[in-house]
């Protein structure tokens, strides 16, 4: 998520963008059914800063490890991580219009693509990397980065609003489709034809999330006072949760659970919420035996007389399990994970900080909070001490209150290699070019001849065509 203000200026943690990648847990099952070793790090958050951008381990609520640093990009204002490949897709302040994709690893250059205009969203799977412009989509294969397919002339979308599954047989991508109302378009990136169109919620569009399988599509509006989840591609509404009724606010992050039984919505307020996504056994009736009972009964039936919107309210779900943040207004994303065999929802906010939370699977209520952690960056410079004092941090904080200045970040000199910037010729360039302008180089034939694509540890090859 991209965590600077509009116009381009980072918090006062001085982070720019922060995403976790995704989680790779069915990938690791088969891994280890085959033998093959379970990778260190699998779940990981990516930063990006003024300064460049970083991956961090999330294997341990009590560290946070780094484990890797590039400074030769400066402004990184989107960076997003293929599972735990080595696939890494950038975009710089500097260059709004360039996508670079990377091998972090060996610290070299893939390919580099250049658009139109301003990129916004980048979203990758194993089999797409979706590109998403304020009135356009590229849709990309990943193994060569060709450009299979371009959505022209979408509603205005600023924020640059979008999601794709990452399931290999279920992969849509959801954008908005109208700039006034909160229409859903989902387009099947793998036949590149429209699979449906879901009027979602009468405002426009605020947020959008898809559950592991792909199958389920989380959605909120601009209110932020309902949130719905459809299946997929059928458009048919499964849940309806209410967020609050007091007042409307700003959706920042929608996610699911690995196992789709837990969604979470935090916003520009101080709190998170969890809903669990259960359908309710309807029991058969019993007759009321007080009258407390008969006047219950007299209330859902008298329902059926109340407006549409009254009757909505009551058959909507509320939050199975909340979060009080240490802040609001802040930008954040949130993400629903197992960590050391715990429920855990993580936040990452624009304050520069990462909060741990365990979640009770089985009461909910309020969660508590194990960890934060300062994501390291650079700091603002200070007119004056009292203001570092006010803001300067230790690396991590104990639930008891106790604090701790790690040194546990890894030596990651190895991997600060400076990315290797590729010359490529006209027949290369052009066999990389749109109708609409994405512009693009490809790989090296070595680079692509090295990657293995059964391997969860690497990225797909891409294969030059000049044909």
């Amino acid at each position: 998520m991209n965590l600077a203000s509009q116009s381009g200026e980072a918090g006062a943690g001085q982070l720019l963008f922060a995403n976790f990648n995704q989680d790779n847990t069915a990938v690791n099952q088969r891994a280890r059914a085959a033998g093959r070793r379970h990778p260190d790090f699998d779940w990981s958050l990516a930063v990006g800063s003024k300064s460049g951008y970083k991956f961090f381990s999330l294997s341990s609520v009590d560290k946070l490890e780094q484990i890797y640093e590039c400074t030769d990009t400066e402004d990184v204002c989107i960076v997003e991580r293929l599972f735990s490949s080595s696939l890494v897709a950038i975009v710089s302040l500097k260059a709004p219009r360039k996508l670079k994709v990377c091998h972090f690893k060996k610290g070299t250059e893939i390919c580099n693509y250049s658009y139109s205009n301003t990129i916004l969203a980048v979203k990758l799977n194993r089999q797409r990397l979706i590109v998403c412009l304020e009135e356009s989509l590229y849709i990309h294969n990943i193994r060569d980065m060709k450009v299979l397919h371009t959505i022209r002339e979408t509603p205005p979308n600023p924020a640059g609003l979008c999601a794709l599954s990452i399931n290999n047989d279920n992969c849509y991508l959801a954008y908005p489709g109208s700039a006034s109302i909160g229409e859903v378009q989902v387009f099947d990136t793998i036949n590149l034809r429209a699979a449906n169109m879901i009027p979602a919620h009468d405002s426009p569009l605020a947020a959008l999330a898809f559950d592991a399988s792909g199958s389920k599509l989380a959605t909120a509006s601009e209110k932020g006072t309902v949130i719905r989840v459809f299946s997929i591609p059928e458009g048919q509404k499964l849940f309806e949760f209410r967020r609050g009724v007091k007042r409307c606010v700003s959706i920042c992050s929608l996610a699911f659970s690995m196992d789709s039984m837990f969604l979470s919505a935090s916003s520009n307020t101080e709190t998170v919420h969890i809903f669990k996504l259960e359908t309710v056994k309807e029991k058969p009736p019993e007759e009321p035996t007080t009258w407390t009972g008969y006047f219950g009964k007299v209330l859902m039936a008298s329902t059926s007389y109340l407006p549409s919107q009254v009757t909505e309210m009551f058959n909507q779900g509320r939050a199975f399990a909340t979060v009080r943040l240490p802040f609001c207004g802040h930008k954040n994303i949130c993400s629903l994970t197992t960590i050391q065999k715990i429920p855990r929802l993580l936040v990452g906010a624009s304050d520069g900080y990462l909060y741990m939370y365990n979640l009770d699977p089985q009461e909910g209520g309020e969660c508590a909070l194990m960890r934060q952690h300062r994501l390291p960056c650079e700091m603002p410079s200070w007119k004056n001490p009292r203001e570092q004092r006010e803001v300067e941090y230790p690396q991590s904080i104990r639930l008891d209150g106790s604090m701790e200045t790690t040194s546990e970040i890894v030596d990651s000199a190895s991997h600060d290699c400076p990315l290797v910037t590729q010359t490529y010729g006209t027949a290369a360039a052009k066999a990389y070019t749109d109708d609409l302008g994405a512009v693009g180089g490809a790989c090296l034939e070595d680079e692509a001849s090295a990657l293995r694509l059964d391997e969860d540890s690497e990225h797909p090859p891409m294969i030059l065509r000049t044909d």
